[in-house]
């Protein structure tokens, strides 16, 4: 059971999400971003920074209201999930491992929505093989030189800076992974071409590019050969956070399952009476009841700072899988209209397919899965 102050962020997050984020969905999926106009209202509800400290520009609410807040959201919207990254990939890194500096100049405006941030660690060939990353930072004075690319970027086309990871190269030759806070208007930072993507329209996507980019050494984050580290710390959070965006989701699908069902008669009678309908969506509903149950414990453990990391990726290969379940299901329960655009099940089934994708792989999930509870 919820208790009161995580029923009121609840109930406001959901009456957000209808009443200011599902009029935009069809802006947004046009245009490749919901509009400015709907960041400040976000702001000004305090979702932007919900689980930010109130000393850096945030409300000071736990990561479980956060993960409360992501669900309703997504339960409207997946693609939205990005306006509230603050809360989990790009904001924890910097929260976490960030100098009190570092915090006031970078964290504080994205948490009051009035700057937005991009997390940059994947590269053309290094996906989940983030040992093999070439992006790299020569030292020159108090500065390093940053040389590479990053790839799939959310928020590339919009941000105004990134938290970017690449390798130090020191004596011998030996690379040593460091984060850098890295600035959009610098010389010699640019963006790739907006990706074009089966989903996540409104969610904009790019390539960050780096030539010869000057980074002072203030901006590094955390230590110089301490990336892992840095990127560790948002690590759970942001996989119990694309969890609840997975679980959104498939709550929306089953909504709209529920309701075309209710309203589609065949052979005399809604097909809701039927049988096969009827069993069909109280299997669906009974997973995410069990996948909303890993998520919640999950990401109380965060907030009792306990080490979250197995039952993040438990939460996170459980929920991706079932979500798309649940999309594939929810859209034969609609037959032909369910693959028509305009339909929020077609955007749905869209969007969910990339869960077991981003933020670490269904496959690398069970690794970390297995790992664990064999003691290997």
């Amino acid at each position: 059971m919820l208790d009161k102050k995580h029923l009121m962020i609840q109930q406001l997050t959901r009456e957000f999400a209808v009443n200011e984020i599902e009029p935009c969905i069809d802006y947004a999926e046009e245009h490749g971003e919901f509009p400015d106009e709907l960041w400040e209202k976000a702001a000004r509800y305090g979702f932007t920074g919900c689980c930010i400290p109130v000393e850096y520009g945030g409300q000071g609410g736990d990561f479980f209201s956060s993960i409360l807040m992501m669900e309703q959201i997504c339960r409207t919207a997946v693609g939205a999930a990005s306006m509230f990254m603050a809360n989990s990939l790009s904001g924890m890194p910097i929260l976490k491992c960030g100098n009190e500096e570092q915090k006031q100049k970078y964290l504080r405006p994205v948490a009051e929505g009035k700057k937005r941030c991009a997390f940059a660690l994947t590269e053309p060939g290094a996906g989940s093989d983030t040992g093999s990353i070439t992006t790299v930072a020569r030292q020159d004075g108090d500065d390093f030189i940053l040389n590479g690319r990053k790839t799939f970027i959310t928020l590339g086309p919009t941000c105004d800076w990134a938290v970017v990871f690449a390798n130090v190269l020191k004596e011998g030759g030996k690379k040593a992974l460091t984060a850098f806070i890295v600035e959009a208007g610098w010389k010699g930072f640019s963006r790739g071409k907006r990706e074009e993507k089966l989903g996540l329209h409104a969610s904009g996507t790019c390539d960050l590019i780096f030539d010869d980019v000057r980074v002072p050494k203030e901006n590094v984050l955390g230590t110089v050969g301490g990336g892992w580290k840095v990127a560790g710390s948002g690590l759970s959070a942001g996989r119990i956070n694309v969890s609840s965006q997975a679980l959104g989701g498939a709550q929306g699908c089953l909504d709209e399952a529920i309701k075309y069902s209710g309203e589609r008669v065949q052979f005399g009678k809604p097909i809701a009476k039927f049988q096969n309908t009827r069993f069909k969506i109280a299997e669906m509903d009974a997973k995410i009841e069990a996948g909303r149950q890993i998520i919640y414990s999950a990401a109380q453990m965060v907030d009792r700072g306990e080490d979250a990391l197995l039952q993040a990726s438990r939460a996170k290969y459980y929920m991706s899988e079932v979500a798309n379940e649940v999309a594939y299901k929810c859209l034969q329960i609609h037959g032909g209209y369910g693959y028509m655009q305009g339909f929020a099940i077609e955007r749905f089934y869209r969007d969910l397919r990339i869960m077991p994708v981003y933020e670490g792989t269904s496959e690398v999930q069970l690794m970390v899965i297995s790992s664990a509870i064999m003691n290997k």
